[in-house]
């Protein structure tokens, strides 16, 4: 007599021995545990019921084994061989029915059993092995569904954070908070790309991934959970990253896989859209120079996470520079996709003569690209500042993008120096990059020169400022839309030359006199002394505010 019934795979969960004890069938047959009391909480996958001699060759490990003893042999020799072949297998747990075979088990099977660690369980009273089975079977299956629930819910978090204009990051973050470890995704090659989440340990994820993850990626510590992330396109099998799940906190559980799973087909669908390796490494150091320019990312932290990200700037100083794209650029670059990409490995390929380090991200919906570049001794900022600026706009411009047309991206380089000051430098630098939109071109700009247009550009919406613009120079813009020549060229041609009136004629193409008549005749309009300090300020903040003003 020979029959099993199959309840549950390895990766699905199960229930234990101790539960299957506990459940009617096996419970009205006065179970009595003869050895391995120690492990009842061995997972049973499987309930098979058999009486042949060599049913251990029939099994896989994980079951739970019901006999009436027929196919134990006579000979204690037998009775011990038995065992250890149900041992050596992995099943869960032998469970012997005294009665016309045994009154009592023998000994020879109880030591064997205790010295290979098997749980030995014997039945008093005779039960039916179909009701046993099909109690188990219920018991597992339900489990494993509430594992699938569980593994189905965290895969709805995880679609409804993308709807909402989450990316990976969310995606990894609701994934750690599930598992209670840290998680990762690598590129196939092992590159870090993203982490999320501190587990229960409250560790820092970077490290974690450097010291069990970064060094030892052909022997990952035992317990870490290893999912593939496709792409490549259908039929092809590659493979387009990698999730991976530390046991830092406690050991994965089988639900975390199964979530990581489902995890894993929506990161395809996301790296799909990214479509290179380099554009999401890319978004990755973004997302880093982000949260150090925002203050998520702390001054001492920062150095480890910028190692993990291939960043080592040395003991010199480092220069923040964000580049913005002219507004009205898609998020997603060109047609074609894969410019960012384009981008970060043009700006690299440029920047590889200097010999300094360089840390590139993007940040596609702001259309931003912040850079991180560590200044050597010998490397004057001015010079490394010219050739990163040229690198940032012709990277741009082989990447598509920029329009056919369009304004060329503004380029801002920040103050230089250690991790809190370009930190400091960095978000000083996006917001100027925000406020210089539609200054008159430059290769780049000096943070620091663009401290009043920032400010004016943060009242942008105040209508004091346009009431202000329209006092100041209200009458020049009345003139110029209905008379010719226009005067507010000339005007701001004389405050950029700080009223020198020759210099402000040779810019303009102007023989002196007829400069000096229009100069006349922009005081007679305003009403005021060009010749004025306070006049002369406060032309200059309205002819800085005129292009944030209707």
């Amino acid at each position: 007599m020979d029959s099993g019934i199959g309840v549950a795979d390895a990766q699905g969960g199960g229930i234990s021995v101790r539960r299957a004890l506990e459940l009617p069938g096996l419970r009205g047959g006065l179970p009595e545990v003869l050895a391995g009391a120690e492990r009842l909480d061995r997972t049973v996958r499987w309930v098979h019921a058999g009486e042949v001699p060599n049913i251990a060759s029939l099994l896989k490990g994980g079951e739970l084994l019901l006999t009436t003893g027929y196919g134990l042999g006579a000979r204690p020799a037998e009775q011990r061989a038995f065992v250890r072949a149900l041992a050596e297998r992995g099943i869960a747990a032998l469970v012997v029915e005294l009665g016309p075979r045994f009154a009592r088990l023998p000994a020879a099977l109880v030591e064997t059993a205790r010295t290979s660690g098997l749980p030995l369980v014997q039945l008093h009273r005779e039960v039916p092995f179909v009701t046993v089975t099909e109690e188990v079977h219920t018991e597992i299956v339900n489990g494993h569904y509430a594992l699938l629930r569980r593994a189905e819910e965290v895969h709805r978090r995880c679609t409804r954070a993308l709807l909402d204009g989450g990316g990976v990051p969310q995606v990894l973050g609701i994934l750690a908070d599930f598992s209670g470890n840290p998680v990762f995704l690598e590129t196939a090659g092992g590159q870090l790309l993203y982490a999320a989440g501190d587990g229960d340990c409250g560790a820092d994820p970077l490290q974690v991934w450097e010291g069990l993850r970064g060094r030892r990626r052909d022997a990952p510590p035992e317990g870490t959970v290893l999912v593939d992330v496709p792409g490549g396109g259908p039929g092809t099998g590659s493979v387009r990253a990698r999730l991976v799940l530390l046991p830092v906190g406690s050991p994965p559980a089988p639900v975390h896989r199964i979530a990581a799973e489902r995890a894993a087909g929506i990161l395809a669908v996301v790296l799909m859209q990214a479509r290179q390796e380099e554009e999401l490494a890319a978004r990755g150091r973004g997302d880093f120079l982000t949260d150090l320019a925002e203050g998520r990312v702390t001054a001492r932290d920062a150095p480890a996470q910028a190692r993990v990200l291939g960043f080592r700037p040395g003991a010199g100083p480092m220069l923040p520079v964000v580049m913005r794209l002219a507004d009205g650029l898609s998020p997603d670059g060109p047609p074609s996709g894969g410019g960012w990409a384009v981008l970060a490995r043009a700006v690299a390929e440029e920047l590889a003569p200097l010999g300094v380090p360089v840390l590139l991200g993007v940040r596609p919906v702001e259309g931003r690209v912040p850079l991180l570049l560590g200044l050597r001794a010998e490397s004057g900022r001015d010079g490394v500042a010219d050739r990163a600026a040229a690198a940032l706009r012709s990277g741009a411009e082989r990447a598509g993008l920029v329009r056919p047309g369009a304004r060329p991206p503004v380029v801002v380089v920040g103050a230089p120096g250690g991790w809190a000051a370009v930190s400091a430098g960095l978000r000083h630098a996006a917001e100027a990059a925000t406020a210089a939109q539609g200054l008159a071109d430059r290769p780049w700009y000096d943070a620091r020169r663009l401290d009043i247009d920032l400010l004016l550009w943060r009242l942008r919406d105040h209508p004091d400022l346009a009431a202000f613009v329209d006092r100041a120079i209200g009458p020049l813009r009345d003139h110029d839309a209905r008379s010719r020549p226009p005067l507010l060229p000339t005007l701001e041609a004389y405050l950029a030359h700080a009223g020198r009136k020759a210099e402000t004629a040779r810019d303009l193409h102007l023989n002196r006199q007829t400069l000096y008549n229009r100069l006349a005749r922009i005081g007679e309009l305003l009403g005021t002394d060009l010749e004025d300090p306070q006049t002369v300020l406060a032309l200059s903040l309205a002819l800085r505010a005129r292009r944030l003003v209707p």
